[in-house]
């Protein structure tokens, strides 16, 4: 496939294989997240990988964010809230889990610039896991989960979890949304 092909193909998928993902694909993800730009070339990514009992933990803590989904998003039709969480509760059964962990910022422009580097690395990530076949659903969470989670991957005290991304052979491809094509402004 060549570049604009993954990107056409790239999809969040929400159900996976137990299938295990082969060392070399990741090895290849992660060398392809790691050639992505940051501010200052500060490379503040760092990719902590979950699997077996400490894929089990991380699940478990992320069943623990919709506990309050109810109170909070009333709005949602019952089935969207259903399915959010049974996703949340097995997360699409992934074998595996990486979080996304960045040092923690206290300046407001250094949080900015590290973040959008971060999601750089993300998308390069995930791009490369579509030209491998492989299937990936980048989350966020509910921040009541956030130290659970930094515990469960078991981070140094002076970085955060920044995002989740699902990894694995998808169950099937999911159709593409359409996507809004209305999103530039040419200026002279």
């Amino acid at each position: 496939m060549d570049l604009y092909e993954v990107i056409g193909a790239r999809r969040s998928v929400r159900a996976f294989s137990p299938k295990p993902v082969e060392r070399e694909k990741l090895h290849r993800l992660f060398a392809a997240a790691a050639g992505a730009p940051s501010a200052m070339n500060s490379q503040p990514w760092h990719f902590h990988v979950a699997m077996g009992a400490t894929r089990e933990r991380v699940g478990q803590t992320m069943a623990q964010s919709t506990l309050h989904l109810r109170e909070y998003i009333g709005i949602l039709p019952q089935a969207k809230l259903d399915f959010a969480e049974r996703f949340y509760a097995d997360l699409g059964q992934a074998p595996l889990v990486a979080a996304v962990s960045a040092p923690i910022m206290s300046d407001d422009l250094d949080k900015l610039n590290t973040y959008i580097s971060v999601g750089c690395a993300m998308e390069n990530m995930l791009l490369a896991a579509t030209a491998e076949d492989l299937a990936c659903c980048s989350l966020t969470f509910s921040f009541w989960v956030r130290d659970d989670l930094a515990a469960a991957f078991a981070l140094p005290e002076d970085r955060e979890v920044v995002a989740l991304i699902l990894i694995g052979y998808p169950v099937e491809k999911p159709v593409a949304p359409p996507h809004n094509m209305d999103v530039v402004t040419y200026l002279d």
